[in-house]
């Protein structure tokens, strides 16, 4: 079923960059792989990272084990580009492949989609990076295609189309997500709430769910093989299977702005199993929407732009936050038993239509008081829940899930919790971790329904996406050497860029597989020596043009992280979703640190998940005595990390960046360019 209008899924909405009157992204760059070429697949490009662990490997890479065979996929595979391309209601019939293939799906926003064989994933991507709109809402169905071609698997082959959330709301742009909060506390938001509660919801949503089981059509899987499944415990199943802990019991705490009616779940899992939910909480309490609203009061846009409030807070004076703080603090309470549950207190609105409610509530309160007062509440209910759920249980390790815990401060204090003996945060953990949750929680309770053993591995490294293809990068070097671009292929990429940043050089780097989530993990960053006080205004002028008190990010060695943060609980670092404080050795890094508290989002990099940055980081510290290097995504302003070759060297040639490392190739922009 297709939208007359674009060709596009019918749960997707028209070219979203355009309707917004946004300016256009940069062109995506080619995608096909070698399957859909007809060629034999290397086996190091369709291993993941938890397979052949060093997963970051660019296409210089020895594989980590002995290649396996794959099979050609030729004709097959064109089937499937027809199938994919034209949404015909004709499937192909399985093989004689035994293994367990299930596809997840995140069709919301951030949509997204993975692809999971026997417990392990194999490929994961989000929408935004091929549509080249930044947190694209609608049926991942360019992603899936991505996901058949690049592995060789037809659509006949997935066992299980897994999707998240039993029901998702029709995507909106950004423009309407702004209306929506706007009239969230008006009759029009009123009469809507009504209708909730009668027949004509269940109408709504069966509407809904047909579109998206067309969607599934469109795509080339069988409907009958989707099933639908609860977004928190989708988030759950994230958490607890990527969580290090096996055989052990593991506290499972969700949190988000809404899902399936629920905006958090705390439940418990042991042995390959989650338990179901010991309590939940009704959507209409939720703490996400709390800091959504307040993030549009803000003049910034809900359920993209909260992590600025977060940055804002440092600077406040702590008198100013007090008296914000004690207007939020006021707004919810938890119960009067265990504590694992809380509620609106009297006059609260329903979180989601309270825009009118949040305004007066901070009205001509200055704009870094609120935002202190609101992390700091956000940061004291998430610490006092996640502390009330371990009393509670007697669990003391920890793993947690749902957008709301991409608040990497309220993360540290959680971890700070002297009951707490290990914690664990899914990376990206907003809803486009759901493809994977999704994939995790119908593998094993289809393993468990046909009483089979089964193992999800820990989640390891996440480079999960697309690297770029050779002969692309070979034809856009090309070009750019005929524009005056001095390009290069060293015998050994890694050193030279070590030494280009020891130079105190700016170098962006795209190679290897992409990394799946929000966080830039050092195969699409932009990469700087930290110790150049002035390297933060200059990658802004250059390309990011980020708020001013946005600090950046750094990464290191994990064997040497001790030396630049404080971990006592030695606590893994790998995705950039947890804050520490930094050690004395901070003047070493004072670009990757929020500057008025000191405390660092760093990367832990390890070698056998990423070998090559690993590399580019331990020559940089062979000749500095520094093994951190400053590193911020890859992307213009307001648009996705880039992901092809094309979409590096659009954003090299449309911005200030000087020095790009793509593929194996090393491009400089000619003086004056």
């Amino acid at each position: 079923m297709r939208s007359e209008r674009d060709g596009r899924p019918a749960g997707c909405r028209p070219r979203a960059a355009r309707q917004r009157g946004m300016p256009r992204g940069p062109r995506g760059g080619a995608l096909r792989s070698p399957a859909a070429r007809g060629e034999t697949l290397p086996a190091r490009s369709l291993l993941t990272p938890s397979a052949r662990g060093a997963s970051g490997r660019s296409s210089r890479g020895s594989p980590a084990r002995a290649p396996r065979q794959v099979r050609p996929s030729g004709r097959v595979d064109r089937a499937a580009g027809s199938l994919l391309s034209s949404g015909s209601g004709h499937f192909i019939t399985r093989g004689n492949d035994t293994k367990m293939k299930i596809i997840g799906i995140h069709d919301g926003h951030n949509a997204s989609a993975c692809l999971l064989e026997d417990g392990i994933v194999r490929a994961a991507l989000q929408e935004e990076r091929l549509t080249r709109v930044k947190n694209e809402n609608c049926f991942p169905a360019k992603s899936i295609r991505w996901l058949l071609e690049s592995t060789g698997t037809d659509p006949g082959e997935i066992d299980l189309v897994a999707m998240h959330s039993t029901h998702m709301p029709y995507g909106m742009t950004q423009q309407e997500i702004l209306k929506e909060f706007a009239e969230s506390q008006t009759p029009k938001s009123y009469v809507r709430q009504m209708l909730k509660l009668t027949p004509a919801n269940a109408m709504f949503r069966a509407k809904r769910r047909a579109v998206r089981l067309a969607d599934i059509r469109a795509a080339g899987f069988a409907p009958e093989r989707a099933v639908f499944l609860d977004h928190h415990t989708c988030h759950a199943a994230a958490s607890y299977y990527g969580s290090p802990w096996r055989g052990e019991k593991v506290l499972v705490l969700t949190n988000d702005g809404a899902g399936d009616d629920l905006c958090a779940s705390v439940r418990v899992g042991e042995s390959g199993r989650l338990a179901p939910p010991i309590a939940t909480v009704d959507w209409s309490h939720s703490l996400g929407l709390i800091y959504a609203q307040i993030t549009f009061v803000m003049g910034m846009v809900p359920n993209e732009h909260e992590y600025k409030l977060m940055g804002m807070a440092p600077y406040a004076p702590e008198k100013g936050a007090r008296i914000v703080y004690e207007r939020f603090r006021k707004l919810l309470a938890f119960d009067n038993g265990a504590g694992l549950t809380w509620r609106r207190t009297g006059g609260v609105p329903h979180t989601y239509y309270s825009y009118k409610f949040m305004r007066d509530l901070v009205e001509r309160m200055r704009f870094d008081w609120v935002c202190a007062g609101l992390q700091e509440f956000a940061e004291e209910h998430l610490t006092k829940w996640a502390e009330n759920a371990i009393r509670a249980t007697g669990v003391k390790k920890v793993a947690l899930g749902g957008g709301v815990f991409m608040n990497v401060k309220a993360n540290k204090r959680i971890y700070e919790l002297p009951e707490l003996e290990g914690l664990f945060v899914f990376p990206s953990c907003g809803d486009e971790m759901n493809a994977v949750g999704a994939a995790f929680l119908a593998y094993a309770e289809e393993m468990t329904k046909k009483g089979k053993p089964f193992e999800i591995p820990p989640l390891g490294a996440i480079y999960w996406g697309p690297e770029p293809e050779r002969r692309e990068v070979e034809t856009l070097a090309a070009g750019l050497r005929a524009k005056g671009y001095t390009v290069e292929k060293p015998a050994d990429l890694e050193t030279t860029v070590a030494d280009m940043l020891a130079r105190g050089e700016v170098v962006a780097r795209a190679g290897g597989r992409m990394e799946f989530g929000a966080r830039a993990l050092g195969n699409r960053s932009i990469l700087a020596d930290p110790t150049r006080q002035d390297v933060v205004r200059i990658i802004n002028d250059m390309i990011k043009n980020r708020d001013f008190w946005m600090p950046f990010a750094p990464a290191m060695l994990a064997e040497r992280s001790d030396e630049y943060v404080v971990n006592p609980k030695k606590m893994d670092a790998p995705y950039m979703i947890m804050t520490f404080d930094t050690t004395e050795k901070v003047g070493e890094f004072p670009a990757g640190v929020q500057p008025y508290d000191r405390t660092a989002r760093p990367q832990f990099v390890h070698r056998d998940q990423n070998p090559e940055f690993h590399k580019i980081i331990s020559r940089f510290a062979e000749k500095t005595g520094r093994a951190v290097v400053l590193n911020t995504s890859f992307n213009l302003h307001g648009y996705p990390i880039v992901c092809t070759a094309a979409d590096a060297v659009d954003v090299l040639e449309r911005s200030g960046l000087e020095n790009l490392a793509v593929g194996e190739y090393l491009i400089r922009k000619p003086k004056g360019a």
